[in-house]
C-alpha cells in the first residue's frame, strides 16, 4: 500500500546522542520531528500530527448544564403553550368582547342623555306648574284622650 507522503517520521531516542552539530531532542521545537527522506537523509521538518491526535486533544471536557438553564428550558413550552392559548381563548372571546364594548359605549350613551334631558324635563314640568294657581290643601286632624283614635279632614281650595 502506498502511504500518502513520501518520507519516513522517526524520532531519536532520549540516550541516543546525535552527531555533531546536530541538535538534542530536547532542543527540538514543537511541531518539528525528525525526518527520513527517500533518498537516506536525515532532516528537520515540520509534520501534521495525525488527525486522531488532534481530534483527542481538540475535545473539551463536557461542563454540567446549570440548574437555572435546565429549569427555564422546562418553563419554555410552559409559557409558550399558555401565551398560545390565551391568544386562542381571546380569538374566541373576541365577537362577544365586541359586542360588550357596543353594550357599555350605549349604557354611557344613555346616562350622558339622562343627564342632559333629566334637567331640561324638569324645568318644563315646573314652569307649567307655576303658570296655574297653586293648590292649597288644609288638613284637620283631632283625636281624643293620650290613645284615642283620630280623625281628620281634607280639603282642596
Amino acid at each position: 500500500m502506498h502511504s500518502p507522503t513520501p518520507y519516513e517520521i522517526t524520532t531519536l531516542p532520549p540516550q541516543q546522542h546525535p552527531a555533531h552539530g546536530a541538535m538534542l531532542a530536547h532542543e527540538i521545537p514543537p511541531g518539528v520531528q525528525l525526518v527520513t527522506l527517500p533518498g537516506g537523509i536525515r532532516t528537520l521538518a515540520y509534520t501534521h500530527q495525525p488527525p486522531a491526535e488532534t481530534a483527542q486533544q481538540a475535545v473539551p471536557a463536557a461542563a454540567p448544564i446549570p440548574t437555572w438553564a435546565k429549569t427555564t428550558a422546562l418553563l419554555t413550552p410552559t409559557i409558550g403553550g399558555g401565551i398560545a392559548a390565551a391568544g386562542i381563548g381571546l380569538s374566541y372571546a373576541a365577537p362577544g368582547l365586541i359586542a360588550m364594548s357596543h353594550a357599555l359605549w350605549s349604557a354611557v350613551a344613555l346616562i350622558a342623555a339622562g343627564t342632559i334631558a333629566l334637567p331640561l324635563l324638569l324645568r318644563t314640568t315646573r314652569g307649567r306648574s307655576r303658570r296655574t294657581a297653586p293648590t292649597h290643601i288644609t288638613q284637620n286632624i283631632t283625636a281624643t284622650g293620650l290613645f284615642g283614635r283620630a280623625n281628620g279632614t281634607i280639603n282642596h281650595h
